[in-house]
């Protein structure tokens, strides 16, 4: 099915399902502080709420993908949302820290539905060359879950304590499972009964990470995340706990950071038909790298102030606006038939990146916004790498231009 781009509410609900990973790791950053004191655990182990999430993410598309394929995208998204509210719930009842890191396990089961499928969907709707541009639109729209999520969170945790940011997001889930169930049309015309055999299955993941620019464009996206998640990982701790920012204030000093982040995805979404992938990829990383290279360098000189943290993240945000959604359509573009496995399998790699990136800002945290900005900046660092060295400077002419072959 192809989808007019004009058609609001199904790019609306896509948006949404996308959300549902920045605002279950977002709205509650400015709560983790009183989650590690409440539950009496060091930071390490607070941040397994984050990273355990972000693991079991990484984990459950390999699943999701090749299910959609098979059976459509509508009914497995329905699944997965349902999945999530239920774990919601279980997060805002949680006695201990081992459950609410096993209901956050549950939770992260649920949301990648959202993630994986809206990625099918739209290379389903819009086509290889279509889906960078409409990935650039429904980015920036999903990048205000980051912006006013902290800001949300920072209210309700101030006002009603950390487990209303659970209670909220249990209430837009139930929200999207019903607009979902009423309107969302399915989009998988060409649904593979083998899709979910060992077999088939194998065959499949065969043919994606064969295809000659995948892999670089994987890691891009990987590194683009991990650069991401070292900042949403550790940025509550070194504000709140580091710079002694009021939780108050926390959410509205993140969110305003993120702002460069939508402006880039606005712009890609206006320059993608005439600059082109790989071209935007090349500024984008270049840029990221600067910014990574900048905040780094500030931590190092022992330079610990909101100025020096917050303003290189801005530029990082800034070129990753552009890497990101990229890097995902590039990646996703040239697999017609195995969307949904293409999907699975990039988001894979991104979300390991980045929780294996989240579990060492903890590991590493000192007490100063050294950590975090060393991961940061690496992350950057192997981004700007992984375009030059295995991205689109090898890719097709019909990558340049924003597309890529409609194989698969």
């Amino acid at each position: 099915m192809r989808l007019a781009p004009t058609h609001l509410g199904v790019a609306v609900m896509i948006g949404l399902g996308f959300a549902l990973l920045p605002l279950s790791t977002d709205l509650f950053l400015a709560g983790l502080p009183g989650i590690r004191r409440h539950f009496e655990v060091g930071v390490a182990e607070a941040q397994l709420t984050l990273s355990v999430f972000i693991g079991a993410f990484a984990f459950s598309q390999l699943a999701y993908g090749p299910l959609s394929d098979r059976y459509g995208r509508r009914p497995v998204l329905l699944a997965g949302i349902g999945i999530y509210f239920a774990a919601t719930i279980a997060c805002a009842s949680a006695q201990s820290i081992e459950w609410l890191i096993a209901a956050r396990f549950f939770q992260a089961l649920g949301a990648c539905s959202g993630a994986v499928i809206g990625r099918a969907i739209i290379r389903d709707a819009y086509g290889a060359a279509g889906s960078a541009r409409m990935l650039g639109f429904i980015t920036a729209g999903t990048a205000l879950a980051p912006v006013f999520g902290p800001m949300i969170g920072s209210v309700l945790t101030v006002a009603f304590g950390w487990r209303a940011n659970f209670a909220l997001l249990a209430a837009a889930s139930a929200a999207l499972f019903g607009a979902i169930a009423l309107r969302l049309p399915e989009t998988n015309a060409q649904r593979d009964p083998q899709a979910t055999g060992l077999r088939q299955l194998a065959a499949n993941y065969r043919t994606v990470v064969a295809h000659r620019r995948f892999l670089g464009y994987a890691l891009c996206v990987a590194f683009s995340y991990a650069a991401i998640f070292c900042f949403v990982s550790g940025a509550s701790f070194v504000l709140i706990e580091v710079l002694e920012v009021p939780a108050s204030r926390f959410g509205f000093l993140f969110g305003g950071t993120v702002v460069s982040y939508i402006a880039a995805n606005i712009l890609i979404g206006k320059l993608i038909t005439t600059a082109g992938v790989d071209r935007l990829l090349r500024f984008g990383t270049a840029i990221a790298a600067a910014g990574g290279l900048a905040m780094v360098a500030l931590a190092l000189a022992r330079v610990q102030t909101l100025p020096a943290v917050l303003g290189p993240m801005a530029v990082v945000l800034f070129g990753l606006g552009f890497a990101l959604p990229s890097s995902t359509a590039a990646a996703v573009g040239p697999f017609a038939r195995i969307a949904g496995t293409a999907s699975a399998l990039v988001g894979f790699i991104q979300m390991t990146t980045g929780a294996v990136a989240g579990v060492l800002v903890g590991l590493l945290h000192d007490g100063t916004t050294l950590p975090m900005s060393a991961g940061v900046a690496v992350s950057a660092a192997a981004l700007f790498a992984a375009f030059r060295l295995g991205g689109g400077s090898r890719g097709s002419t019909a990558a340049r231009r924003g597309g890529a072959s409609d194989t698969g």
